[in-house]
């Protein structure tokens, strides 16, 4: 797989990328072996570029990684991970005892997520990141979900992550969203390397097209892009599906079952379908693919590698289930 300079900065990231959520206990618990085989299985597929954040399971998706990541040569792999929730202990008495989820991760409660973008925020959520990981710099950082503190992104959150660049912390800078406007906004506004942008370049939603990508293309900075199945409605189109992880109304489950049945009648899976696609744009760097075991990992890079005919595409726009901006 090739690697990609993202922006002006130094970092080199792989096309298919491993999202480290799952591994943080996303939804449900993963076994420490299990997370740390699906890791070793990426490596021997390829990948290189490894996306986490301290939001994923109390830092439990950062220190794992880290510790799967520590015998690898650090000049071969970049990592990114995210800023602007800081972990905050709670009382020994009681901690870790509660059921449930904790933001939708299967993790003791031990610390509470507190929203801050101030410079302070910004600089301590990195270095613990960096103890947690047990690195001494980060290869990309986003300031992460920052929709409801906009301006403190952009007046403190923002100029705190290019000091760390200046200072040789951080390697490259940007945002990481699942909206398009506020990341066109950092393109514009700012010096950002690189945006990750969640479920906004898909076959579903190809919303990025409007301003992002352009954006980025013009000005030589790149995107990554995650959320690829937006939830599990392009992985399995069916009754009770999620889009961005709420059921599916009936429109958009129409419309993927038709764009299954226009791919298989190229032989591939509309999965695959949906992992290529967002390389058709040049502005994008890479996919992230989120995988809590070997077999989902190697399942990931097998549909990765699948050929896509032209003619695909080409269906699809004649059935008018894809736009002309795209492939």
């Amino acid at each position: 797989m090739r690697r990609i300079r993202l922006g002006r900065s130094a970092v080199e990231i792989t096309e298919l990328s491993f999202g480290a959520a799952a591994i943080g206990n996303l939804f449900t618990e993963v076994d420490p072996a299990q997370a740390a085989a699906a890791v070793d299985a990426a490596w021997d597929e390829g990948v290189r570029y490894f996306d986490t954040a301290p939001h994923y399971g109390l830092g439990l998706s950062e220190r794992r990684l880290g510790e799967s990541l520590r015998a690898r040569p650090r000049d071969a792999y970049a990592v990114s991970t995210k800023a602007g929730r800081l972990l905050d202990p709670l009382p020994a008495v009681g901690a870790g005892t509660a059921d449930g989820l904790s933001d939708g991760f299967a993790v003791p409660h031990t610390h509470r997520r507190r929203w801050d973008f101030s410079a302070d925020g910004i600089r301590r959520s990195i270095e613990d990141s960096l103890e947690r990981l047990g690195l001494d710099r980060i290869d990309i950082v986003y300031l992460h979900d920052p929709d409801d503190h906009e301006e403190a992104a952009f007046r403190e959150g923002y100029p705190a992550l290019e000091k760390l660049r200046s200072e040789g912390m951080v390697g490259a800078i940007g945002a990481g969203m699942n909206q398009t406007a506020m990341l066109t906004r950092f393109l514009r506004d700012t010096d950002v390397d690189a945006v990750l942008c969640a479920g906004r370049f898909t076959l579903l939603d190809q919303s990025a097209l409007a301003e992002l990508l352009p954006e980025a293309a013009a000005r030589g900075r790149s995107v990554v892009v995650g959320g690829v199945f937006n939830s599990g409605l392009l992985a399995d189109p069916r009754p009770g599906a999620t889009f961005d992880y709420t059921e599916a109304p009936a429109s958009l489950l129409d419309r993927a079952l038709r764009m299954k049945a226009v791919a298989g009648q190229h032989g591939v899976p509309l999965r695959a379908a949906a992992l290529r696609y967002p390389l058709s744009h040049p502005a994008v760097a890479g996919v992230l693919v989120g995988a809590r075991s070997p077999d989902e990992v190697r399942d990931a890079a097998a549909l990765f590698r699948t050929p896509i005919p032209e003619a695909l595409w080409d269906d699809l726009r004649a059935e008018g289930l894809l736009g002309e901006g795209g492939r």
